[in-house]
């Protein structure tokens, strides 16, 4: 019968010999790998992307604006009666409200500034608008990006037998868009 202390250094003279042999095998492996091709692209789970990716005028609508202004922009209702808090719901961008009234500098303003810039208590006492500023949130591009989209739903409208999209461009000729 074999003492504890001899068991122990059995199984150590056992451990020690398998993670040799381990080890070798490892070796023996690696040794007969070719080596990787130099320049050989790392895979990854997802592609590295250097440069920011635009989105569409009508991505960032979809994600911005549409939560108040609807899918289509046909705002909300009453659009032009204030709340009870004298704030004026979000008006249509379709076209069937006023945004083609303004020139493109001016619609860039609300975008990046946000509703407050108009409020005037001088020239529109009764104005207070609810629009957030989105100019942290978008780069200039953006801005004009999705100005550009909800242009789109202009075509075919007139106001006074006049295109609303060439009377929009008339002012936007006096009233363009800043340079980014």
């Amino acid at each position: 019968m074999s003492t504890p202390a001899l068991r122990v250094g059995r199984r150590n003279i056992v451990g020690t010999a398998g993670l040799a042999f381990f080890s070798f095998t490892m070796l023996i492996s690696l040794a007969c790998s070719s080596p990787p091709e130099p320049n050989t692209p790392v895979p990854t789970e997802r592609p590295i992307v250097t440069e920011p990716v635009a989105r569409s005028g009508q991505e960032i609508f979809a994600s911005i604006c549409s939560a108040c202004h609807g899918l289509q922009g046909q705002g909300q209702p009453n659009w032009h009666i204030p709340k009870e808090d004298g704030t004026l719901p979000a008006p249509p961008l379709n076209g069937d409200g006023h945004t083609w009234h303004h020139g493109d500098g001016f619609l860039y303003r609300v975008v990046r500034e946000g509703g407050k810039f108009q409020e005037d208590p001088v020239l529109l006492p009764n104005f207070k608008s609810a629009m957030p500023a989105f100019g942290a949130q978008l780069s200039h591009e953006e801005t004009v990006e999705v100005i550009e989209y909800v242009k789109n739903w202009w075509g075919g409208k007139t106001s006074r037998g006049l295109s609303i999209v060439e009377a929009q461009a008339i002012k936007s000729s006096n009233d363009p868009f800043p340079d980014g």
